[in-house]
Formats: C-alpha cells, sequence, structure tokens
C-alpha cells in the first residue's frame, strides 16, 4: 500500500531533476535552475516535516472503568481473571 509519504520520497528527485531540467531547457541557466529545484524540493519535504507531520501510532487499548473505594475494605486489590 502506497501511503503518502512514499509519495514525498517519489517527489524529492522528481522536483529537483525533472524541474532543473525544465527550467534548462526553458532557457534558464543551470546555476539559476538548480537552486530553484533544490528549493521545490525543500518546500516539499518542509511540507512532509512540518504541516504534515509523522505521528506515532497510538495503542488503543480497552480498559476497564476505575471505581473509587468508599471503604477501606473495599480497597484491596483486584486481581483480573
Amino acid at each position: 500500500m502506497v501511503g503518502y509519504y512514499d509519495y514525498v520520497l517519489g517527489l524529492i528527485p522528481l522536483t529537483l531533476l525533472g524541474l532543473t531540467g525544465l527550467l534548462v531547457l526553458t532557457g534558464i541557466g543551470l546555476t539559476t535552475a538548480v537552486p530553484l529545484g533544490a528549493g521545490v524540493s525543500g518546500l516539499v519535504v518542509g511540507h512532509a516535516l512540518f504541516v504534515n507531520g509523522p505521528v506515532a501510532p497510538t495503542d488503543i487499548v480497552d480498559s476497564a472503568p476505575v471505581v473509587e473505594a468508599t471503604d477501606p475494605a473495599d480497597a484491596a486489590p483486584q486481581f483480573a481473571d
């Protein structure tokens, strides 16, 4: 299954090389096209890190509700089955 970060990893070299090549073919000098392509690649990385940042998956655990004991005798530890 292809996810967002797989697309990002493919888009980084595509924008760097593809945009640089496209700009060179349109007549912009190589010394100008490379920083422009790198800037767009940097924006892709920045978006992946800060706008849609990676998060750790959280485990959902079903737990029994906590019941507070009002009587000290009820406060003894209870063991689950």
